[in-house]
């Protein structure tokens, strides 16, 4: 039996629909590897984050930033009120940030999205 050079593409041999319902459960499954992949992301920064306690307020701020995201992605956080609150903290932060002396602060952007559920596993 010869090989073949030229591989048939089988999606070619299948109706539409079967065709979709395809490449539906191929993007599942790797929107579902890339959650997995993101918790367990989320795991290793969290035990990082609990491994010592803050030894500076640039630590101490990166660790409550980490927090207010995690909040942001909560219903809780939809409320206009809430949001502004976090982003206004985000700028305190900034701004307190870099009035330390000799201290390179790291530009972050100062909002955060709240959308609850966009990232739920």
């Amino acid at each position: 039996m010869a090989m073949v050079d030229n591989p048939t593409n089988l999606d070619e041999h299948r109706g539409m629909a079967a065709q979709v319902a395809t490449e539906l459960r191929r993007m599942k499954a790797e929107v579902e590897a890339d959650q997995a992949a993101l918790r367990q992301r989320r795991e290793e920064l969290e035990r990082l984050l609990l491994a010592a306690p803050a030894a500076d307020w640039p630590e101490a701020v990166e660790k409550a930033r980490y927090l207010l995201s995690l909040f942001a992605e909560t219903p809780a956080a939809a409320d206009p009120r809430r949001e502004k609150l976090i982003n206004d903290l985000l700028s305190d932060f900034e701004r307190l940030l870099s009035e330390l002396p000799g201290s390179p602060v790291p530009t972050h952007t100062n909002r955060l999205t709240c959308n609850p559920g966009e990232n739920d596993a």
